[in-house]
Parts: C-alpha cells; sequence; structure tokens
C-alpha cells in the first residue's frame, strides 16, 4: 500500500516535503493554517498568533542561484537579491509548475499529533485537524513537521530589570510591519540580529533617535561583495570550506576576520563581536554601517535597568523619554500539536539526527524539516533533507542505531559548541551539513570523479559557488539539466543587472578571489622572519 504521510505547513519546507513525496511514489497530504503558499515569506500587514510574520521591506539575504530549487532556476529577469513579494511570486511559480496546490488543505489547523496504540510496530499517527470550527482525525503513516522556526517570538524579558515600570510601548519585532507610526518617535532596538538592523536601520528615516543595544555584538556583512558580485556565490564555495576546516585555526581564524572586517572595522563601529572568531550567523545590511557613520543609528552595550521611560546601560549611559522598545530576540521552537518529549528527549534541548529525526522513537516515521540554520539559503537545505526523509520513510534508507545517533548528535554538538558559541544552536556548516545528507542518497558530487570525466563542470563545482543544482546531478531526483545550470549560473546572475550595456558582462575568476589574501598573507610572514 501506498504510504500517506501528513505535512505541516505549505512554505518552502513543506512544499519541498509534498514534492519529494510525490517523486517517491507516496501520498502527501499537507495542512496549512494559511490560505496560500510561501509561509514566512508571505507577507500580511498584522501578525498572526501561530504563524511567522515579516515586515513589508524584507529582502533575502541569498542570491537567487543560491537560493532556489535545485531543478527549478529563477527566471533570468529576477534580481539577484529579492523582494518577499518577488520570492513569493517564484515560490508560487514553482508549486504550480510541480502541481503541488491540489495536495494541500487550506485554512487547516493541525491540533494534534499522537502515536496510535500499534506506533512501536505500524509507525502510525493519528492527525487532528480542525477546519472552520470543525475537528477531523486521519490515521498517517508518517508526519512531516515543515512549520518553521520563526512563529513563537521570544522576549526575555527576566533579563532586563525594571522592564515592567516602564510605560512605553513594548513588542518583539515579529510585530513590526512598517516604520511610518514612528515618525518622530525615540526608539530602543534590542537585539543586533538581521531583524534588529533591518528595523532600526528602516526606523532611522522617520524617527527622532533610533538606538541598538547589543550584548554581546556582530560581523554585519554586506551582499555587494568583492567586485560588486553578490557575496554568497563568493564565499559558500568548496574551495574555501575546505580551507577553512583544515587550515591550522590561527589561520583560518585570521582569514575569516579579515573577511568580516573587509568592509569596514567593526572595532570603529561598536559592532565587534566578543568572540570574533565564532561562525556566528553575520547579520546581512548593506546601510547600518553609513546609518551609523551619518549619527543616526546609535550602537549601545546591553541594558542594565529599565526606568519608566529610559534604559540605562551597562557603561552607565542613559537613554531617556523612550517612546518604543522593540525587541528583535529571536524566536523559541515549539510544537504545541505535539508531545513535547518527542523531539525534546534529553535536558528539554532540541534533539534531532542531523537535526530531522528524533532518535528515539520506535520508527522514522517523523521528520522535522526546516530546523536548521546556516550561512547558507533555506530552500535548497529543505529540499534536501525532505529528499532525505522520504528515503528513511520509504525504508530504503534506515537510521543508525540510537546509539550511534546519540553519539552522532553529542559529537555535532561539541563542534558546533566550539565553533558557533552556543550549545543549543541549531546552526551549522552549510556545505558540510548538506554532503552530509547528499551522502545517505548518493546524491553528494563526486569531485575526483568529476576532475576527471568533466573538468569544465569540475572546476565551477569546486571553485564556484556551491548552488543548489549540485545536488541534483545525482541520486534520487536527478535532474538532467543540473550541469548546464551549473554552468550558465554568472550569466543569469548578471542579466537583470545588464540594462544598460557599456560593454560585455564580466565574470570573476574563480582563483582571483583566494590569490590575493594568499599572497598577502605570504608577504607578511616573510616580512615577519626577515624583520625578528
Amino acid at each position: 500500500m501506498v504510504k500517506k504521510v501528513a505535512i505541516i505547513g505549505a512554505g518552502i519546507s513543506g512544499l519541498a516535503s509534498i514534492r519529494n513525496c510525490l517523486e517517491e511514489g507516496l501520498e502527501p497530504t499537507c495542512f496549512e493554517k494559511g490560505e496560500d503558499v510561501g509561509g514566512l515569506w508571505k507577507f500580511s500587514d498584522h501578525a498572526e498568533e501561530g504563524r511567522a510574520s515579516i515586515y513589508r521591506s524584507v529582502f533575502t539575504n541569498s542570491s537567487k542561484e543560491m537560493t532556489c530549487f535545485p531543478d527549478f532556476p529563477f527566471p533570468d529577469d529576477f534580481p539577484n537579491f529579492m523582494h518577499n513579494s518577488k520570492l513569493q511570486e517564484y515560490i508560487t511559480m514553482f508549486a504550480k509548475e510541480k502541481n503541488l496546490l491540489k495536495y494541500i488543505q487550506f485554512k487547516t489547523i493541525v491540533s494534534g499529533v499522537n502515536k496510535r496504540p500499534d506506533f512501536s510496530t505500524t509507525g502510525q499517527w493519528d492527525v487532528i485537524t480542525e477546519k472552520d470550527g470543525k475537528k477531523e482525525s486521519a490515521v498517517f503513516d508518517a508526519v512531516m513537521i515543515c512549520s518553521g522556526h520563526h512563529v513563537y517570538p521570544n522576549i526575555p524579558k527576566e533579563s532586563f530589570p525594571g522592564i515592567k515600570l516602564f510605560k512605553g510601548e513594548c513588542f518583539h519585532s515579529w510585530d513590526y510591519k512598517e516604520p511610518g507610526i514612528f515618525k518622530g518617535k525615540r526608539v530602543l532596538v534590542i537585539g543586533l540580529g538581521n531583524s534588529g538592523c533591518d528595523i532600526a536601520s528602516e526606523l532611522s528615516q522617520t524617527a527622532e533617535k533610533v538606538i541598538i543595544s547589543s550584548r554581546s555584538g556582530s560581523w554585519v556583512m554586506s551582499r555587494v561583495w568583492d567586485e560588486g558580485y553578490p557575496w554568497d556565490m563568493l564565499i559558500v564555495t568548496r574551495f574555501e570550506t575546505f580551507l577553512k576546516n583544515t587550515l591550522p585555526a590561527v589561520i583560518s581564524d585570521w582569514w575569516y576576520m579579515k573577511q568580516m572586517n573587509a568592509r569596514f572595522k567593526h572595532e570603529n563601529y561598536g559592532l565587534m563581536p566578543l568572540n570574533g572568531t565564532l561562525r556566528k550567523e553575520p547579520v546581512f545590511n548593506d546601510e547600518l554601517p553609513a546609518r551609523i557613520l551619518c549619527g543616526i543609528v546609535t550602537i549601545k552595550p546591553n541594558v542594565k535597568e529599565f526606568t519608566e521611560d529610559s534604559a540605562i546601560f551597562e557603561d552607565g549611559t542613559v537613554f531617556k523619554a523612550i517612546d518604543c522598545v522593540i525587541f528583535a530576540t529571536g524566536y523559541s521552537h515549539a510544537y504545541p500539536f505535539l508531545d513535547d518529549s518527542i523531539i525534546k528527549s534529553r535536558d528539554n534541548e532540541v534533539t534531532l539526527f542531523k537535526g530531522i529525526f528524533p532518535p528515539p522513537l520506535e520508527k522514522p516515521t517523523l521528520a522535522v524539516i526546516g530546523l536548521v540554520q546556516s550561512l547558507g539559503a533555506v530552500i535548497p537545505t529543505t529540499d534536501l533533507q525532505s529528499r532525505w526523509a522520504v528515503q528513511v520513510i520509504k525504508g530504503t534508507c534506515p537510521l543508525p542505531s540510537v546509539k550511534d545517533m546519540m553519539n552522532d548528535i553529542d559529537e555535532k554538538m561539541g563542534k558546533k559548541l566550539k565553533l558557533f558559541g552556543k550549545s543549543d544552536t541549531i546552526q551549522t556548516d552549510y556545505i558540510v551539513y548538506m554532503d552530509e545528507l547528499a551522502s545517505f542518497i548518493g546524491a553528494k558530487p563526486n569531485i575526483p570523479w568529476l576532475f576527471l570525466t568533466d573538468p569544465k563542470l569540475a572546476l565551477e563545482v569546486y571553485f564556484g559557488p556551491c548552488t543548489p543544482y549540485q545536488f541534483r546531478l545525482v541520486g534520487p531526483g536527478k535532474w538532467p539539466g543540473a550541469r548546464n545550470a551549473i554552468l550558465t549560473q554568472w550569466d543569469r546572475l548578471l542579466k537583470p543587472m545588464t540594462t544598460r550595456v557599456v560593454g560585455s558582462p564580466l565574470k570573476p575568476c574563480l582563483f582571483c578571489n583566494w590569490f590575493r589574501p594568499v599572497l598577502i598573507f605570504v608577504v607578511s610572514i616573510a616580512a615577519f622572519i626577515v624583520l625578528f
């Protein structure tokens, strides 16, 4: 019998899961609380409880060639970094092209996901849904949770003494939509992540005064990188990942910090992270340094205490007459329809093998898709996650023993603590993680073999950007157009920018970006030896 799979959420994770279920002959039914696909990227002018929420001005941080579904490139004329409405347009195009909409039940809330009495032998689940006030229950052979991790705002008010005394407005960035209502206001933004920096930069155009309070600092990167190319097309490469993971730590850390400081010295702007060598997710903001330079955004340390209308910072300075405090302090992971112990099986921490499967389950029929974060795009990550998950659900790709899975989780957590600085992090190294998942299903490119059989392609795959097409060259779901997509990726990048032709569009030299810093390093070492 065909296995029936319940998919919770019709965002990018849910659409990838529907599509991959269909490719492998499974029968998906997707339940979506809203009225449309897109999840996080479906903008609404008001925040809705239980749903992700974005502000009107959100743009992507990853470029289109790195962001796409791996067998569905963006149209040539789409900009490299897209407004949320443009990405939503692409997501809708994908859903229609792959004929996914008929498998989605909109305006349907999943209120319960429970093991059936015979779960230990069947692995089946009772899924309880609500629509128009009517409850229904159905049996499914597997469940894929695709509801994302930007749904439940985290406001750590207990960390801010006196916040209950504050008489101004106080809310989370989840509720923020646009800057107009803040005209002439004095605003404190707490948090130096992507949302905090975006909101502060935007508000600085209308508000009287904007201050960002940061506990630990952040690296701030520009979307525009060397010679004007998108940052991820130059940085997210297999060659760079190889060097980063094999060079001695002192050299790797030096190069990492040099990259992060390439645009401006973070120390001069008050942005420098407390531990600059940690590979925490950087902030992508093209405007913040200029806002600071012009004095319309100010960076301050953590808030020590609030009063009725002011904030006292740890350096003793005070921000007075505050009208509004916006907490850009991230989100908590919650699945209210599921027994918490299933994915938090140890010390109340999310415990998932490869960020997807709960190890203690008697049957591997529940997968969490999209609960990872990396210096890479979400769409290709969730596509590969769901491709592997579907193979596990089918029974064609068995999981290791519980002991081996827990040992792997412990080992990875130790590495994450060293790299990212948080033991409970969902952050991961993009290419390393993608290659791990691809290896399970035979979709990882064989680089040595490519150099022997197709050197032109091999050079792009290894030294060029690790675009999603690489993971559809081989394996289940192999796409015949993957090779051509890789060889023409720079053409699609340049297409929307060459609206005034002043010469032949120039593609980057794959080796030049590394030759210069390596030469600088060698010269520096030689000078040190000569002088000392």
